[in-house]
């Protein structure tokens, strides 16, 4: 793997001294323990599990994923309270598995991840993964707000009360994954810091459903990142950064080492890739770690320390840029 001779990759995201920013997020690459060791050989700083979900968690502990499956016909909610266990690549048990089998494949970190929005189950198996070897947890709050009567500031509570009891439960870093349909995203984030949050990753993607109006039936629909998907968290990256007393993680449209400089001069201490790994392969990491050694070489950066947050809301040369002040300016700057 080519290094710069003069320049220092080392950064400090969730309490833990990695030796880039770089990091798969969370995805199936985790399944197979040769992606994992070929991520560690690319220059993999981290390895970050993909989540394990509330509803398994919630099957668990009504009976194991086989005998809930041989009764799904008797009755009929079944189908629609939880996905069938084939959904899952790994089950609860075998998640912690996981765990313990990337710590001993990998010198990595291993950072679990969590997908809810309730308590029930979370607590017992955050510890769990925590016993199991995991570095630090992700708590991926993935929840679309579809009841007309549940205002936000109750979605807010409900997430800062997750995040309050998590800390007490455990004592590994904890990182929260939102969504970017916050009302309020810079008060939110001082909020998590306040209930506890050691680090907070912009932004979750809610994977949107289609409608095949030949079978009138709601069709689940995955696109893998592009690059133009990085603004959205360069702008609040950059609006957190020196603001929030925490972690800063960039997750969505990295897919280059441009992209991953963007996202540090932001501010982020973490940069998550996962389109980029799923389409060209683990080995694409070590060239987007080559890509940023050698701008960093040729622009007189020494450090990733040095660059991060040159470009956040504080330090940016023009700020407005990154506010409504300049909504105008854009608007007028079309031309056909």
């Amino acid at each position: 793997m080519r290094e710069g001779k003069n320049v220092d990759l080392t950064t400090k995201y969730l309490g833990l001294k990695l030796e880039s920013p770089l990091m798969p997020g969370a995805s199936p690459m985790v399944d197979d323990l040769d992606w994992v060791k070929r991520l560690e050989d690319a220059g993999a700083s981290a390895i970050v599990m993909h989540s394990l979900f509330e509803e398994q968690m919630a099957r668990e502990q009504m009976g194991s994923l086989k005998t809930m499956d041989a009764h799904d016909e008797s009755f009929a909610e079944a189908a629609t309270m939880f996905p069938s266990a084939e959904d899952y690549a790994l089950g609860p048990d075998k998640y912690l598995e996981r765990i313990r089998e990337i710590k001993e494949a990998v010198h990595l970190p291993v950072i679990a991840s969590l997908n809810g929005t309730t308590l029930e189950g979370w607590l017992h198996y955050a510890g769990l993964m925590e016993q199991a070897g995991a570095d630090a947890l992700e708590l991926n709050v993935y929840h679309l707000a579809h009841d007309p009567y549940e205002p936000g500031a109750a979605l807010e509570k409900r997430i800062l009360e997750l995040v309050r009891e998590m800390k007490s439960a455990v004592k590994i870093p904890v990182a929260v994954k939102l969504a970017p349909f916050f009302s309020s995203i810079p008060h939110f984030a001082s909020e998590l810091v306040k209930a506890g949050a050691n680090g907070i990753i912009l932004f979750n993607r809610f994977y949107q459903p289609d409608i095949d109006v030949d079978a009138l039936e709601v069709v689940p629909t995955l696109h893998l990142s592009e690059s133009h998907e990085l603004l959205l968290r360069l702008r609040w990256i950059a609006m957190l950064s020196g603001r929030v007393k925490c972690s800063l993680g960039a997750s969505g449209g990295v897919h280059t080492g441009l992209d991953a400089i963007k996202a540090i001069m932001a501010g982020a201490d973490g940069v998550q890739l996962v389109a980029a790994l799923l389409r060209n392969g683990p080995q694409h990491l070590r060239k987007v770690r080559e890509q940023m050694v050698l701008w960093m070489e040729e622009h007189d950066y020494h450090s990733v320390e040095q660059m991060r947050g040159s470009m956040s809301h504080e330090r940016c040369p023009d700020p407005t840029a990154l506010e409504r002040a300049n909504y105008l300016r854009i608007l007028q700057s079309w031309r056909a």
